[in-house]
């Protein structure tokens, strides 16, 4: 099935483009832009009102359906909303003291702004980190697992799959089982949410999951929410205003007051465009039945399709991820020229991306399978032209 006539201002803004980087950005719906629109438009006629309409409607319904993808309870009251993730994990942060170092576990894998977090934290002695490799990934389980009990951790951090190889961690449930009660865990499903199949109503009062909207969701960026799990770090000390909205009573005048659930995560005033465009992409999601396992199979038809027909040029031996029940929405390929050749397909209006070496090969649902026989057709000739560069 092909969704591009759902996409025509997307697609229409540069007809000769073949976007094969849904896994850095996704092309909006034209449901998306009816979003924005309607947040303008709310701005324009509510003014300073606006506020009563996206905590009272906007943000319910859009909490509703983050959690019916998720698994989580059908309110979503357990979910916070702000720009980006690392608005998150810098409230995250501040719920440790700060009388000792802190003691984090993660991988040497995660996106950058939590490494470049660390790594800050790390040169003045704020924080000290182990890193366990994300690879060789038939043993990372069990490698995370261990070191998760080698010695004790504030905080554990890994991603639901990697952004650098699109890699599925296996047997996650065994790990965050393996984990002591007392380490804190986030999970970043960004390449995950609307991606990968995710329930957590088994987890959801032990972790927070952050995820957002600028990837699968098709929402573009300042769309990102946390969910926090109830009693877990109940007073942030990193808190803005909107923390406080449905604050409850409670006699203490002394106190900060926080607001219930995931609203203890909220920071300040934000632009809530993105949530409108979300909850329009969630919807005619809905709609037109692209859920998580059709969007799944989707791309999937899709990597296959692209595998075959590029196999005389790309070598599987260096396709990260062979095996495709452990692969995201994204090829990712190994290759010491991977910038070259990432440079020429932009240059011939194919639009990936590269990593160091990798470069990666996102199908989204505007793509087809002309699409994919077209980027192969520019990409075969490139590759020869760079005498053999794989």
């Amino acid at each position: 099935m092909s969704y591009r006539t759902h996409f025509s201002r997307s697609l229409g803004a540069a007809p000769g483009r073949i976007h094969l980087a849904a896994h850095s950005h996704h092309l909006w719906p034209d449901a998306a832009f009816r979003g924005h629109e309607e947040a303008a438009d709310l701005a324009a006629t509510e003014a300073d009102r606006k506020w009563d309409t996206v905590f009272g409607a906007l943000i319910p319904e859009v909490s509703a359906r983050i959690a019916a993808i998720l698994g989580l309870d059908p309110s979503g009251d357990t979910l916070a909303f702000a720009p980006n993730t690392h608005d998150f994990l810098l409230r995250i942060l501040s719920c440790f003291p700060t009388s000792r170092a802190l003691t984090v576990l993660t991988t040497d894998g995660e996106f950058h702004s939590f490494e470049r977090q660390l790594s800050r934290l790390e040169e003045d002695g704020s924080a000290h980190v182990v890193r366990i490799a994300a690879e060789p990934r038939a043993t990372f389980a069990e490698r995370f697992a261990t070191a998760a009990n080698r010695q004790t951790f504030d905080l554990a951090f890994l991603s639901q799959v990697s952004f650098r190889s699109g890699a599925i961690v296996q047997n996650l449930e065994e790990i965050l089982e393996a984990i002591p009660s007392s380490t804190a865990i986030v999970v970043d499903g960004y390449h995950a949410f609307c991606a990968v199949p995710t329930n957590l109503q088994r987890w959801k009062h032990r972790i927070f999951y952050v995820a957002g909207g600028y990837k699968y969701a098709m929402s573009g960026e300042g769309c990102c929410f946390l969910h926090a799990p109830d009693g877990v770090f109940p007073r942030p000390k990193n808190t803005g205003w909107f923390a406080a909205f449905g604050a409850l009573e409670d006699g203490k005048s002394d106190l900060v007051p926080f607001a219930p659930h995931g609203g203890r995560f909220f920071g300040a005033t934000f632009d809530p465009t993105g949530l409108f465009r979300l909850r329009r992409s969630l919807e005619w999601m809905e709609t037109v039945g692209y859920t998580v396992e059709r969007a799944r199979d989707h791309a999937h038809d899709l990597q296959s399709r692209f595998l075959k027909k590029t196999e005389a040029v790309l070598p599987q031996a260096a396709l990260v991820v062979s095996d495709a029940d452990q692969r995201g929405q994204f090829l990712t390929y190994d290759l010491p020229n991977a910038r070259a050749i990432c440079n020429a397909l932009v240059a011939a209006g194919v639009i990936v991306d590269v990593r160091d070496t990798r470069i990666r090969f996102g199908f989204g649902a505007y793509t087809d399978e002309a699409d994919v026989d077209d980027a192969v057709n520019r990409l075969v000739p490139l590759i020869v032209d760079l005498d053999g560069a794989v």
